[in-house]
């Protein structure tokens, strides 16, 4: 399956802003459709957002307006910019691919995002 390492992740103070970095290696990112996903402390995992293949974009509502997805493919890069963080936003980001037609997916180690003061 297709490996996935994400970066990007650290320390911030509220409505600071990060870019979190997503890069694929084995495999074409073109053929895949990409999502951020993200886990606090005590939380079920939840999407962030998502991208399709042909570039269509969905939100959760809680980052709706602040976090913008997109991707590189040639470059087999996948970011998340973060702005206006909030320390409910404190969580460990993790890179999402999946190949619905080839039945692979691959999730990333994830990256540490902790909005505080």
């Amino acid at each position: 399956q297709v490996q996935l390492v994400e970066s990007g992740g650290g320390l911030v103070q509220p409505g600071g802003s990060l870019t979190l970095s997503c890069t694929a290696s084995g495999t074409d990112f073109s053929a895949y459709d990409l999502a951020w996903y993200r886990q606090g402390q005590g939380k079920q995992r939840e999407v962030v957002a998502t991208i399709s293949i042909s570039t269509y974009t969905d939100y959760a509502p809680s980052v709706l307006g602040r976090f913008y997805i997109y991707r590189d493919d040639p470059r087999n890069i996948m970011f998340l910019r973060m702005n206006s963080l909030e320390p409910e936003d404190t969580a460990v980001y993790y890179c999402y691919a999946h190949n619905r037609k080839l039945g692979v997916q691959s999730w990333g180690r994830g990256t540490q995002v902790t909005v505080s003061t």
